[in-house]
């Protein structure tokens, strides 16, 4: 079992249970092999697929976990949530599917095809502020002028609990796995991840990965305190956030067994290779474990290993995909 010096703010029971609310609708996602990552390494290195689930991310899981929990009042009301795209999806397709009114606040910072399709799933989407923070300020101010429901995209118990199934997955593909490197940006999904994989063996490792650019939860976990860190937008927008959550903090300080950060180029290089070489389409955010293991930063916690990396979501525009292929294509030609 798991041994922290404090109580954690979910149990490996509410991830369970969450397990049970989101199985009408969420996928199993596919877990495979990367033969090209394994190659890479001298390890073992398996792709847990969440760009593949219902919205294009892990973040429906979540999403739909919180939503079913509300009160009938509380659905009345309608929901809102803050999101730079994923938990705007997650959160606007659960709303559809419950039939629930829903309104999502997105910085104007926020990638079209993510835009187009929270819009597509019904919801009213309201662009504000020009990164995520302020964008949650705002959503905020209109939770508390008109009292409809608002969903945290990560800091949240039914959250974390949802994001918490994906560690189930991965045990029921590969009991005997020994890392586990997990996109963060609030912390949502590492949390839960967390929870689920050191309830069943204490030993296994759980590695964050973030930009450099941006990186809350890094500069936190190794100050010992909740700190702020940004510097520069990223391309991996879905993590886009200067601060942790509280709660997602107080798990990760206690589970979590190293995070490390990435650079834009590295970041960019693993969304290539993912597309030319495991036929991946992936977001930015979704890149940065291969990011991490492709660097070498995590050499570590993957030689002689079994790894699984989470792809957490392929919501992107072709339009960076364009760019960031026509980067390389590039600097191929200049060589």
């Amino acid at each position: 079992m798991v041994d922290t010096k404090k109580k954690l703010p979910i149990a490996i029971e509410d991830i369970y249970e969450a397990k049970n609310v989101i199985k009408p609708y969420a996928r199993v996602t596919p877990l495979i092999q990367s033969m090209f990552l394994t190659a890479k390494t001298q390890g073992q290195v398996f792709l847990k697929l969440e760009n593949m689930q219902l919205a294009g991310s892990f973040k429906f899981r979540g999403a739909f976990n919180k939503i079913a929990h509300l009160t009938q009042a509380e659905k009345d009301k309608g929901v809102i949530a803050a999101s730079a795209g994923n938990h705007a999806q997650g959160v606007a397709l659960t709303a559809k599917l419950l039939g629930i009114k829903s309104t999502i606040i997105m910085p104007e910072t926020a990638p079209e095809a993510k835009v187009k399709a929270t819009e597509g799933y019904g919801s009213k989407v309201i662009l504000h502020g020009t990164v995520f923070e302020e964008a949650k300020a705002y959503c905020e101010k209109i939770v508390e002028e008109t009292g409809v429901t608002y969903i945290h995209p990560y800091d949240d118990e039914f959250i974390i609990a949802g994001q918490g199934t994906i560690g189930l997955e991965i045990l029921d593909a590969i009991w005997d796995v020994d890392t586990v490197i997990v996109p963060v940006g609030g912390g949502g999904m590492i949390a839960g991840i967390a929870v689920a994989m050191k309830t069943f063996n204490p030993n296994i490792a759980i590695i964050g990965v973030q930009a450099e650019n941006i990186h809350g939860m890094t500069s936190s976990f190794y100050e010992g305190k909740k700190v702020g860190y940004n510097k520069a937008p990223t391309i991996a927008d879905g993590c886009a956030i200067e601060f942790p959550g509280d709660l997602t903090y107080q798990v990760a300080e206690q589970l979590v067994d190293g995070m490390v950060t990435v650079s834009e180029e590295e970041i960019e290089l693993a969304m290539k290779d993912l597309i030319q070489r495991t036929k991946i389409v992936v977001e930015g955010s979704g890149a940065l474990p291969t990011a991490a293991i492709l660097s070498g930063k995590v050499d570590q916690y993957v030689n002689k290993k079994k790894v699984v990396t989470v792809v957490s979501g392929g919501n992107v525009d072709l339009k960076r995909i364009t760019d960031v292929i026509g980067h390389f294509s590039v600097a191929n030609e200049l060589h």
